[in-house]
């Protein structure tokens, strides 16, 4: 998803929005795909099913809160969205810190 909207904001977008607003919409592709790549290491880490299961309840939270705002900030120039990006930032460190708490405490792991 984030390959496509990266595809779609350099062949449809850049001409359209304003300098700053694209580099908002860079912003939220290249954190989008971040989050891509954690949520593919989740997937390939031997996590219990419980753990894998936690963490991925906080990561759309974050993608949606925080990829999101931006994106649509980017596409409409309401202001207001960019007070819900820190939200989402804060879930989505929070799904990082948690997995990583987990996985110390050896809970993660499959047993």
């Amino acid at each position: 998803m984030a390959v496509a909207l990266g595809a779609f904001g350099a062949h449809a977008l850049e001409s359209r929005l304003d300098p700053h607003a694209f580099e908002v919409y860079k912003t939220s592709r290249d954190y989008h795909m971040w989050l891509g790549l954690a949520w593919l290491a989740l997937s390939l880490s031997p996590l219990s099913e419980s753990g894998r299961k936690a963490v991925n309840g906080v990561f759309p939270v974050g993608l949606f809160l925080f990829c999101g705002s931006l994106y649509a900030l980017a596409l409409s120039g309401v202001k207001v969205l960019g007070a819900i990006t820190p939200l989402g930032g804060v879930a989505w460190i929070g799904g990082l810190a948690w997995m990583g708490m987990l996985a110390v405490k050896g809970r993660l792991l499959v047993d």
